[in-house]
């Protein structure tokens, strides 16, 4: 475990990276579908609260085990073990996520044991594999040190935070943030003092796109599973065709744009900028994750039995979509160091669509027909860069500003 090339040809994700990341999906499936539940249940302060702890932190799990395998997989027995060790804490993670919520939603103790022990099994063997790694690589012992190090002493923390139950939800979550930056600032502080680990570019963003690719296909499953329900109880109608109809060409659309921009090429230029590639994610994957959800609460209002009503249906979707989009311009820009103006056009119409779908839903519209406006959103995007964006894009591949371009540099 000596480092693997940064520069290495034809890098691409392994099959047991593929393998790695379905129990990831289990956990998103899980959120997802407990956040459904209580928006439709008119809950939203809990649901959102919710999915807001979990969500981020399913994201960083995998995103800290994606950029060490990135640089140290070796593939050998000892690695598969300790990934399959990983992947055993996703599932009891997974399993602790209805409680944490149903929790929260009837103002008892927070109960996050089951939920810190998935949590704290998959980062201590990642702890493993750092130890491993600072003992068998002595370029980069110091790095491997430093990240072993803040995972131990946040897991600490997540351990106590388990123990004392709190009852009051903003000082859990302010504990929750005070950890959250010892576990994040561990790789910039590496990186900082000793320079981090290696990392290839191209299969770190192949890794992320195949984890968005089957976190939409989560969303796909959750919608569809609904529908059946729905269908199985009262037949087919137009609103529940119209649902599904939305929900799949929302996640096409969603994976359109996403892949459009070559962000391995970015990764690849700009080596030093990938602090807002890596993290910027975890907002943009728990977006979709909840794009998901937000599907799942639509197929529920549509069988009648909810307490949210039609606009607060089509605002759980519309959000995450909003969501998805300005993190998705965001990325793109830090990544550039500048901001095209006309990402701010693609953007306002997006939004303004999005603010139609609710307005029309407050209005009396019925909800597939809302739900087909938020569809259009993110297709806006898919449109712009197809038409004129695309000859913005390699632009930028090329470190090249056209002058009929207009855009604001960033430091």
């Amino acid at each position: 475990m000596t480092g693997r090339d940064p520069d290495e040809p034809q890098r691409s994700a392994t099959r047991l990276e593929l393998l790695f990341d379905l129990t990831f999906v289990v956990s998103f499936a899980a959120a997802a579908d407990a956040s459904a539940h209580l928006l439709a249940e008119g809950h939203i302060a809990t649901a959102v609260a919710g999915f807001v702890f979990t969500a981020p932190t399913i994201c960083w799990a995998w995103i800290n085990y994606s950029w060490f395998a990135s640089g140290f997989d070796t593939d050998d027995w000892v690695f598969r073990v300790m990934t399959m060790v990983q992947m055993v804490g996703v599932l009891i993670f997974a399993l602790g996520i209805r409680p944490f919520f149903d929790s929260i939603d009837r103002g008892e103790p927070i109960s996050t044991g089951m939920v810190v022990a998935g949590y704290v099994v998959m980062r201590i063997a990642m702890v493993g594999q750092w130890l491993r790694a600072a003992k068998q690589d002595s370029a980069h012992r110091r790095s491997a040190l430093t990240y072993a190090t803040t995972i131990l002493i946040a897991q600490a923390g997540w351990v106590l935070l388990a123990i004392a139950r709190l009852e009051h939800l903003l000082t859990f979550f302010a504990i929750s943030a005070l950890l959250y930056v010892i576990e994040m600032g561990g790789p910039v502080l590496a990186k900082h003092r000793e320079g981090g680990a290696p990392w290839h570019p191209y299969h770190i963003a192949e890794r992320y796109g195949l984890l968005l690719i089957i976190t939409l296909g989560e969303g796909i499953v959750g919608t569809i599973t609904a529908v059946a329900a729905l269908v199985a109880k009262a037949g087919w109608s137009i609103e529940a065709g119209l649902v599904v109809i939305a929900g799949t060409a929302t996640a096409f659309a969603i994976w359109w744009d996403y892949f459009i921009v070559p962000f391995g090429d970015f990764l690849n230029q700009h080596r030093h900028r990938t602090w807002g590639f890596a993290y910027g994610h975890i907002i943009i994957l728990s977006s979709v994750a909840a794009i998901g959800a937000g599907f799942h609460v639509a197929a529920y209002v549509v069988e009648g039995d909810t307490a949210i009503g039609v606009p607060g249906a089509v605002a759980s979707t519309a959000v995450p979509v909003l969501v998805f989009t300005l993190s998705y311009f965001a990325v793109y820009s830090l990544l550039v160091r500048a901001f095209d103006m006309f990402h701010l056009l693609l953007a306002t119409v997006s939004v303004a669509l999005l603010c139609l779908s609710v307005v029309l839903a407050v209005t009396g519209v019925p909800l597939g027909w809302c739900l087909i406006v938020v569809m259009a959103a993110p297709f806006v995007t898919v449109i712009g860069y197809e038409t004129i964006g695309h000859q913005h894009i390699a632009n930028d591949v090329l470190g090249q500003r056209n002058p009929n371009q207009h855009w604001i540099r960033l430091r």
